[in-house]
């Protein structure tokens, strides 16, 4: 009897052993399932690089384009003129030393040079065609800037005397959607008419869209690349660029410079007025903040378009 007693509590014991290792399994896969749902963010490192290769290709296929003084005037809307309408025309007229340079898509590659058009201090939508019409509609009541410069297929601005213009025009008695945002003619979002407007696509973070105290005499930076999402190799050195009115950077002569941040992370600075191009970016969202700044750090008003924030999508 003895002996068939400790037999029972021997077989008991491997049992509660068995149960506690399958529990134990168990909890681990779970945790691991966990992990894999949740993973750690990937460490990101940022370093400035050169022009990439591909970029430089592109360069040398267009002759003198690159070398080229294209400017710009805007027609419509006229400047401080008023628009009865929630549709607002945009026509430009292009001149100077083009070289070459004439706004176009490619229908193969999608690309081509550009005009950025900027409403308020929204993400711009690129104007490829100058000969077709282009129309800001459901454009909200009141005062508003339009902004515009020329642009290389791959997003880099034109930085030549007269190449920029910035109008001001307000809509009066427009009827615009409040519910539904701005857009151009061809469905492109332009902006939130107000701030529950649906999502915006290209990871524009669009707000109420507003003109602000915006001074045509004073120091302006506005804000152009980085936008959007970025997919594949496109992902390996992304640029950041911008225009500036009324102002020199550092290492330009001037005493202003430009800081930036990514993902709220330490300052860094730019002291030419010239693209930087940055690797190192690890897939997901990310925040582009970039504002001017004086001689001693504290950022420059002005109808607080000179510090600018952008959502960006890293698709590897």
């Amino acid at each position: 009897m003895k002996t068939r007693n400790f037999v029972l509590i021997l077989a008991a014991l491997g049992a509660a052993c068995a149960n506690n290792t399958a529990v134990n399994n168990s909890s681990n896969s779970g945790n691991a399932n966990l992990a894999n749902v949740n993973p750690s963010p990937a460490v990101q490192s940022l370093t400035v690089v050169e022009r990439p290769q591909k970029i430089k290709d592109m360069m040398a296929a267009r002759g003198e384009q690159d070398q080229a003084a294209p400017t710009l005037k805007i027609a419509e809307p006229a400047a401080n003129s008023t628009v009865n309408s929630s549709t607002v025309k945009v026509k430009l007229n292009l001149a100077g030393d083009l070289k070459g340079y004439a706004p176009h898509k490619d229908p193969e590659t999608q690309m081509g040079n550009h005009i950025h058009v900027i409403l308020d201090n929204q993400p711009y939508e690129a104007y490829y065609n100058l000969d077709q019409e282009f129309e800001l509609r459901n454009v909200a009541d009141g005062e508003h800037t339009l902004r515009v410069f020329p642009s290389r297929p791959w997003h880099e601005s034109y930085k030549n005397a007269g190449a920029f213009q910035m109008v001001k025009f307000t809509v009066r008695n427009g009827g615009a959607d409040a519910a539904k945002p701005a857009t151009t003619n061809s469905g492109q979002q332009m902006s939130n008419s107000n701030a529950n407007a649906a999502p915006a696509a290209e990871g524009k973070d669009m707000q109420t869209s507003t003109a602000g105290a915006v001074d045509a005499t004073k120091p302006l930076l506005t804000y152009s690349r980085p936008k959007g999402e970025y997919k594949g190799a496109d992902t390996d050195a992304i640029m950041i660029d911008f225009w500036l009115t009324n102002a020199k950077l550092k290492d330009d002569g001037g005493e202003y410079r430009v800081r930036y941040y990514v993902d709220g992370g330490e300052p860094k600075y730019i002291d030419n007025w010239e693209p930087i191009w940055l690797s190192g970016w690890a897939a997901g969202k990310h925040s582009v903040k970039l504002e001017l700044i004086d001689e001693a750090g504290n950022a420059v008003d002005n109808g607080g378009y000179n510090s600018t924030t952008r959502e960006i999508t890293i698709t590897k």
